[in-house]
């Protein structure tokens, strides 16, 4: 039997085999080399963990701008009179007022009402329906428009079947032929107020005004918890952020509806692009990289109508990031190399980029437990570090979180006399904002990596007044997304989080844990309840909703 070549097993000198010396050796180095990777591991960690970290406190820090800045400029935003025209000024601009829309069955109808119910000359205002509907929406507007046209309205029916380019697509054939020199735009869910053209189009006297944004009102804010909490959200963009930008002179963008343009801007900036799925906010920073300015006027509202269920506020919260973040990856290269000042190049970016802090929250509470469990993973204690550092974090965590709360809060303040008694919902939508960190996260990805997805619109459905029933308007109900278990697994991985605090004696993150946990359990049960509506059996009043269609 060959049992191979036998090992020299004469003894060396210092007493110890050769060929064992030589496999101390080799385990030594690997120890040496796992060690090494063990602690650049831990470096890496730490190093994510602080810089998401940093990150999350600059836009905490950010929002404390924003309420600096609004309580310095507020009046500059404030309406002024002097710019109040009157119906009977025979100088009046021919005025194109476009109402994109796509299967709105049950708002076109107070749409047209409140467009056709503009104070304005009639020879001089013509209304466009931008009609994409595949469904029954398509006759109700038919119908509408015949009895607007009996009336004497200038109104067309623009009606679409090939869908290019979506919103931004249909505004664009629209201009074609529009006869406007200024182009007004209302989505399908918003009410404009029969004066709303005379209390803006004033502010157009000065030539470099390329368009005027009004704030954004609520005609269903009480209607649920989520539509509350949502309202908080619209407030503190459309009462802090846009005054705070705009009345600093910083830039600010058009919100695709509830504004004017002036034509001549929309045509200088390149007209509407839909390589994003924010063609305003697109369109917006390549008419201010042009030079052109914008006007906020923050006493101008007009109100819409709120998203009432979980689904229908994940896809509109969905399309907002994602084409923020595909209008920051094509732009912020010419905003960078533009020679505007400093300060308007950091604030676009800022704004650009602030759907960010999504992904950053999932990042944070993922590494959670990984850095609960250093000292066990990596021989590294949290406690091994100076003091000084433990407290900045500590500072830096507590200050970045409770930025949004005043943002939010303070906007509350400025809007509602009873402000105080609102903010019992200003949790509901931190908890929300945690929640719908999942969707938004795959959406910042999309963006990012150039992943085309389809469409998602967000249904409009007329639910106006508390207690009115959802499942009549089942028609329009957008089904679960396969996210939603998703959601639930953040959730528990957050419960977890918490256990394992308790378990190592390190309860920091509880409270933080606490708040995440019931903000991911909430937006995916939601989620996956509201799918009952459309998949249960239905009762005979759908029945006959579902037989129209």
């Amino acid at each position: 039997m060959d049992i191979g070549p036998i090992p020299d097993c004469k003894p060396k000198k210092n007493g110890i085999h050769l060929a064992v010396h030589k496999t101390i050796d080799e385990i030594w180095a690997r120890l040496e080399i796992g060690i090494k990777m063990l602690t650049f591991l831990s470096i890496s960690f730490l190093a994510l963990y602080g810089f998401d970290i940093l990150m999350l406190f600059y836009f905490g820090l950010h929002t404390y701008l924003m309420v600096y800045l609004y309580r310095k400029n507020k009046e500059n935003c404030a309406e002024d009179e002097v710019y109040l025209l009157s119906k009977k000024d025979k100088k009046l601009p021919v005025v194109t007022v476009q109402l994109p829309m796509f299967n709105e069955y049950y708002v076109v109808d107070r749409l047209l009402e409140s467009a056709c119910g503009l104070d304005y000359p009639k020879e001089k205002l013509q209304i466009q329906v931008l009609d994409d509907s595949t469904d029954e929406t398509f006759d109700k507007v038919q119908k509408l428009v015949a009895m607007y046209s009996k009336k004497g309205i200038w109104i067309d029916h623009l009606h679409r079947t090939n869908r290019k380019g979506h919103k931004a697509g249909a505004l664009d054939e629209g201009m074609a032929k529009a006869k406007g020199e200024f182009i007004a735009i209302f989505d399908a869910d918003f009410t404009p107020e029969p004066d709303f053209l005379l209390r803006t189009l004033g502010y157009f006297r000065s030539p470099e005004i390329g368009m005027v944004q009004t704030r954004w009102g609520h005609i269903n804010e009480n209607y649920n918890i989520l539509t509350k909490a949502q309202s908080f959200g619209i407030d503190g963009h459309f009462m802090i952020e846009q005054v705070a930008r705009n009345g600093s002179q910083l830039w600010m963008n058009f919100n695709g509806t509830a504004g004017i343009w002036r034509r001549s801007c929309i045509e200088d900036a390149g007209g509407w692009e839909h390589d994003t799925l924010t063609e305003d906010f697109d369109l917006s920073y390549r008419a201010e990289l042009k030079g052109w300015k914008f006007r906020y006027i923050k006493d101008v509202v007009c109100k819409a109508e709120i998203p009432a269920t979980m689904n229908a506020y994940k896809a509109q919260q969905f399309r907002w990031c994602k084409g923020s973040i595909q209008t920051a990856v094509k732009l912020i290269p010419q905003i960078w190399n533009s020679k505007e000042p400093w300060k308007i190049k950091a604030e676009a970016i800022t704004h650009l980029i602030n759907y960010s802090v999504h992904p950053l929250m999932i990042v944070n509470i993922l590494l959670t437990a990984p850095l609960l469990l250093m000292e066990y993973w990596a021989g590294f204690k949290m406690d091994d570090l100076p003091i000084e550092i433990l407290f900045g974090s500590a500072g830096i965590l507590s200050i970045g979180s409770l930025g949004p709360v005043i943002f939010y809060a303070y906007s509350q303040r400025e809007i509602h006399k009873n402000w105080k008694s609102k903010l019992i919902y200003l949790p509901v939508l931190v908890m929300i904002g945690t929640g719908i960190a999942v969707m938004n996260t795959y959406a910042w990805m999309e963006a990012v990596f150039g992943i085309q997805s389809g469409f998602k619109r967000t249904p409009k459905l007329r639910i106006e007044k508390e207690g009115e029933s959802l499942q009549d308007k089942i028609k329009y109900v957008v089904p679960v997304d396969y996210r939603a278990f998703l959601e639930f697994f953040m959730g528990a991985y957050c419960v977890f989080c918490i256990y394992l605090s308790f378990l190592v004696g390190k309860p920091y993150v509880v409270g933080f844990m606490v708040l995440y946990a019931i903000g991911f359990f909430y937006v995916s049960f939601l989620s996956v309840a509201e799918s009952y509506w459309k998949f249960r059996p239905a009762t005979k009043q759908e029945k006959e909703v579902r037989a129209i269609a």
